[in-house]
């Protein structure tokens, strides 16, 4: 056996320390939706494949990472705030990159905005971009002023292999389609995503089976408008065609997808939820408002009666589906009797829970311009009455899982709480207490309380 001496073995442990010590670190902070939070995961793969590991301190980081939204003004005043509140840090550690990207940095006149209120800035780039980090990193490198690339628009859609750093095991984000053709009128989207443009589905498939090899058990596709998939191809490919291939695999698996818009919302699709059962009788279909004129100011093109039959028609193929939605208040000239309309709608509809929001403007949009602008103080005396609203209708329908058995896809544990946690199809989160690792297992809970959206049970099997 060959012996080392003390020094040799003190200087290679000094070496791995050292070794560990130059390791380089990155940070990610991400704002906004389901498809800024995988795009966050793509931003990590090309970060790890440059060398960088994750941390979990800004103050650990070599570089960090906005990835923004606007959306809504909060989301974007909060971005702001948090870049702001790095120039201390910076100004300690000189060698600190700091990237901007997202919807925030597509906008008109944003990157200029950003690189004059915050010099220190490093990296802008747009939602158009993200694939390029990588080699936005390397110009950086060799030069010290800022590095500036925003693309106005693409036609592709990135398409070639899977450079995320995933991250939500057992859950998997996966992309059909990007931008949207809407118009909308209070939404930025179009103009920081771009037109519809979808992906082939033979990659789509490849990706989502891929993913079921490696034992992700829950995919959920992500689209602006995921009904308009295909509509860019002449409708060679469609949606409900899509769901069907999925669902050939014959291993237990769920499949969720959003965002779904009305006016494009029919049977075929109906008919795909109904007869596939790895389909979460779940469906996402945001109405915005109950009244036919403030949907016509919005551009949403469906009346409420229109919206009202498409849930009619979900309900009577899917009986026992469940509707979330998102739900806005205070748009340019909603008046009481609007506002009342919506509230209608809610009890009606019946949703299980919703998304509520106040309008917010955003520049570039057609709403922003409009006369009759809400007063902020009616704004929230109406998202408050909301907000009681959909928390009833919501409390209710939970206070009728108890003494239930429910399957739940077990995700994580809580610390805090000292239990395990997971979501059972209609996106109701379980929590229980078990002695073996059940993460990634489909585990039948019997309830024992509700409260609000959150259901506690214990464990009596695994599916």
């Amino acid at each position: 056996m060959k012996k080392f001496g003390k020094k040799v073995i003190i200087e290679c442990a000094l070496n791995e320390l050292y070794k560990d010590s130059m390791e380089k670190h990155y940070y990610i902070i991400t704002y906004g939706c389901q498809m800024n939070v995988h795009e966050s995961e793509k931003i990590a793969g090309i970060l790890r494949s440059k060398g960088y590991a994750e941390c979990g301190l800004q103050e650990e980081a070599d570089i960090i990472v906005f990835n923004t939204c606007c959306i809504r003004e909060n989301a974007e005043n909060h971005a702001y705030g948090n870049i702001g509140a790095l120039k201390k840090l910076k100004r300690a550690k000189p060698s600190l990159l700091i990237a901007v990207g997202g919807c925030m940095t597509q906008q008109s006149g944003a990157a200029e905005k950003l690189k004059k209120k915050f010099p220190f800035v490093d990296i802008i780039f747009g939602t158009h971009n993200l694939e390029d980090l990588g080699r936005l990193i390397d110009i950086k490198s060799s030069q010290k002023k800022s590095v500036i690339e925003i693309e106005e628009g693409r036609d592709d859609v990135g398409d070639d292999e899977d450079i995320s750093f995933r991250t939500s095991y057992p859950n998997a984000w996966v992309n059909i389609m990007y931008g949207c053709n809407n118009f909308c009128s209070y939404c930025i989207v179009p103009y920081v995503r771009g037109r519809e443009r979808s992906r082939r589905p033979e990659n789509i498939m490849a990706e989502v089976n891929g993913l079921l090899d490696q034992g992700y058990r829950e995919i959920t596709l992500l689209g602006q408008n995921v009904n308009s998939y295909g509509n860019d191809a002449g409708g060679v490919f469609t949606f409900p065609q899509l769901l069907r291939d999925i669902c050939k695999r014959k291993e237990k698996f769920r499949l969720r997808f959003m965002t779904s818009n009305p006016k494009d919302f029919g049977e075929e699709l109906v008919r795909a939820i109904a007869d596939c059962e790895q389909i979460c009788n779940l469906v996402h279909l945001p109405v915005q408002a109950g009244s036919d004129r403030i949907l016509r100011l919005m551009n949403r093109k469906y009346t409420a009666e229109e919206y009202l039959k498409k849930v009619e028609l979900l309900r009577k193929y899917v009986p026992d589906c469940c509707l979330t939605s998102d739900v806005m208040v205070g748009f340019p000239t909603e008046t009481e009797e609007d506002f009342r309309a919506t509230l209608d709608l809610v009890r009606e509809a019946k949703f299980s829970t919703a998304f509520t929001f106040v309008y917010s403007p955003r520049s570039g949009t057609k709403a922003a311009g409009m006369d009759g602008q809400i007063p902020d103080e009616v704004k929230k005396d109406r998202i408050m009455r909301l907000v009681e609203l959909v928390n009833n209708q919501t409390r209710e329908m939970s206070a009728g899982y108890l003494g239930k058995t429910i399957e739940i896809l077990c995700e994580d544990f809580d610390e805090k709480k000292g239990l395990y946690l997971g979501r059972d199809e209609y996106g109701r989160m379980g929590y229980f207490k078990s002695d073996a690792r059940p993460i990634g297992k489909f585990v039948r809970l019997k309830i024992t309380d509700a409260s609000g959206v959150s259901l506690y049970g214990e464990e009596c099997g695994r599916a």
